[in-house]
């Protein structure tokens, strides 16, 4: 490795509005901390394409669902693997990165996922509710997600959607992993604010659940975020498993929580980058 400091290029996207979160807050903080250790560039992810050559590896950040301009992100994704480009999260993800299907994919599998088909006539597959929550299969963010009765499933154009019954829970928690390693976990003891989130002491038996989609999606690298919700047995099911762009809510952490997240989160880039630039 030359004694250069290692050259990334950070993408996110400033500007974008969440719902309940400042994704812009959360990328200033980790870039200025990442500095300490590489020279950054941040970008905008519908200028990374056509800026990544100059760099030893692009991270991709807070950089907002890929359905507003999924054109340009798979000419990204393209253009990434056809030059050999180290992506972080590296391209091979098997969740979110790549749509909905595996959640029809683990549901099939007998995973503990909310149950999911993506045609009508194939209800019958999932347990009986009086309202099914519809969404497409590349959406992100909630976008284009509703909530409608069976008796309106039949008209549904089948393909590019997920049907899954809605499941009464207790609460939602999350996950966070770097590469194989468990960081933290958040929950949100109201279900009707999502994002009100507080620090929650995962057992041994909800690790045991989450690395479970983890191991499955054989990442090697990056950060992956396991959306899960508690239903009123006392069960997990798996919501999302989130291995493009999770948003970190790093500001419902202690201090040295962050700074530990932080720290490995470092770590893991420094590994990933060590490959870009060391020897085959």
């Amino acid at each position: 490795m030359s004694a250069a400091r290692p050259r990334l290029l950070y993408v996110t996207d400033l500007a974008y509005q969440a719902r309940g979160r400042r994704y812009c807050d959360e990328d200033i903080h980790l870039a200025s901390r990442l500095r300490d250790h590489f020279d950054l560039a941040l970008c905008h992810p519908l200028d990374a394409a056509a800026l990544m050559d100059g760099f030893d590896a692009v991270v991709v950040r807070n950089s907002g669902p890929v359905l507003g301009y999924q054109r340009e992100y798979d000419a990204f994704r393209a253009r990434a693997l056809a030059t050999g480009t180290r992506v972080y999260n590296p391209l091979t993800g098997k969740a979110d990165m790549a749509g909905k299907q595996y959640l029809l994919d683990l549901t099939a599998a007998g995973y503990p996922v909310i149950p999911t088909v993506d045609r009508a006539e194939d209800v019958d597959r999932l347990p009986a509710a009086e309202q099914y929550v519809v969404k497409p299969k590349l959406g992100a963010d909630s976008l284009g997600l509703r909530v409608v009765p069976g008796s309106r499933l039949a008209g549904l154009a089948a393909g590019d959607i997920l049907i899954q019954p809605r499941v009464d829970f207790a609460y939602e928690v999350s996950f966070y992993f770097v590469d194989d390693d468990f960081q933290y976990a958040l929950y949100a003891p109201d279900p009707e604010r999502r994002w009100e989130l507080k620090p929650y002491a995962a057992t041994a038996a909800d690790l045991e659940f989450a690395r479970r989609f983890i191991d499955w999606n054989d990442l090697g690298h990056g950060i992956q975020r396991v959306d899960a919700c508690r239903t009123p047995d006392g069960d997990l099911l798996l919501v999302e498993l989130e291995d493009l762009n999770p948003y970190l809510s790093l500001e419902a952490l202690p201090e040295e929580a962050g700074d530990a997240f932080v720290t490995a989160f470092t770590a893991s880039l420094s590994r990933f980058v060590q490959g870009a630039l060391s020897p085959a």
